[in-house]
């Protein structure tokens, strides 16, 4: 299987995602390689038309989010960055972007939003003890 030339080593944080790109990014995060029609399929419904797919990786190519390989006549799609260090440059970006780069202006925030619960600010507390 020869790999798409425009597959990049890492992705640009820089070029964030839209609501669409991170759809199609959640379906390939979860079925790992996968050709077209089955990224469409783990889709939630109603499913976007498969050119609108095809369209989107093609740009997740382009910003190095996604790497296609040829495998006959179709390609063979996977995830060049994990969804957890996307969801950690995510975060960051949040904090950096809307909290002054303070997680403790965000939980804060989260707190007064009735998002957080003392429970869980407990709970997290015992999970950081524990590291």
């Amino acid at each position: 299987m020869k790999k798409s030339d425009k597959s990049k080593n890492s992705f640009n944080a820089e070029k964030g995602l839209t609501k669409a790109e991170e759809q199609v990014m959640q379906a390939v995060w979860q079925t790992g390689r996968a050709f077209l029609k089955d990224i469409i399929e783990a889709m939630p419904a109603p499913q976007p038309h498969s050119n609108t797919v095809a369209t989107i990786l093609k740009i997740l190519i382009d910003k190095g989010y996604v790497q296609a390989e040829v495998s006959g006549r179709n390609n063979l799609y996977s995830a060049l960055i994990s969804k957890e260090d996307y969801s950690r440059q995510s975060i960051s970006n949040l904090v950096s972007n809307y909290f002054d780069g303070s997680f403790s202006n965000a939980v804060s925030f989260l707190v007064d939003q009735k998002q957080l619960s003392v429970a869980d600010l407990e709970l997290l507390l015992k999970e950081i003890k524990k590291k």
